[in-house]
């Protein structure tokens, strides 16, 4: 049986993993029958943000413990991760990507990748491994892939593709049901909530279609 590693940057949407993308991801690897293993780096969230107003809050969260609350207290600290026991790697989105995985939210194209999940990024794309990214996740692998050409999509974001470009990468518009495989770097990407009024059953419909092209790569 097949197995990836999947990288969680927290819980919450704002400020972490998006909670919905992270959940479909895992069930479409099982309905795939890709067994999995859950990793998020020991470190401090960049900050904290209320989920009801959007506004920061003054307190300190671990992502690997949040990350927790999503992997049901299932999850690796990133330095563990070794790349050699995987055959893919699954990225969800969720600002903590932006923010806590790498600078991306404040930096964009100028940005750089916390240093543990940059080593994880390159081991796996050294190895030749699919790596499925959602959301904005494929803008973060934009900054790993610098100069590359690949083709990613984070939806319609007019400033995020704007910063994909100037990478030296394509971003292509898909819808939320959508996804897309890179064939040369085998990056695998879906927008998801990249679209605020995006509709649970369309992403869940672009995962679906997201890990069933890690699956045929695997």
């Amino acid at each position: 049986m097949k197995k990836v590693a999947l990288i969680l940057s927290g819980c919450g949407h704002f400020d972490g993993a998006e909670i919905r993308e992270s959940i479909l991801s895992m069930v479409e690897l099982e309905e795939k029958k890709i067994e999995y293993d859950i990793y998020a780096p020991d470190i401090d969230q960049h900050h904290v943000l209320n989920h009801i107003t959007g506004e920061e809050i003054s307190q300190k969260r671990n992502v690997l413990v949040e990350a927790a609350r999503v992997a049901r207290g299932k999850v690796e600290d990133l330095k563990k991760l070794n790349s050699s026991e995987y055959d893919g790697l699954v990225l969800p989105g969720g600002f903590g990507v932006a923010k806590n995985l790498s600078s991306f939210a404040f930096e964009g194209s100028a940005g750089s990748l916390l240093g543990e999940f940059k080593k994880t990024i390159n081991a796996f794309l050294d190895s030749n491994k699919p790596i499925c990214a959602i959301c904005i996740s494929p803008a973060v692998m934009a900054l790993a892939l610098e100069n590359k050409g690949v083709t990613l999509s984070s939806g319609a974001d007019e400033n995020v593709a704007m910063e994909i470009t100037k990478l030296g990468n394509k971003n292509i518009i898909l819808s939320p049901h959508e996804a897309y495989l890179d064939e040369e770097y085998k990056v695998i990407s879906s927008p998801a909530y990249m679209y605020d009024d995006a509709k649970l059953i369309d992403v869940k419909k672009g995962i679906k279609q997201a890990i069933s092209l890690l699956g045929q790569e695997l």
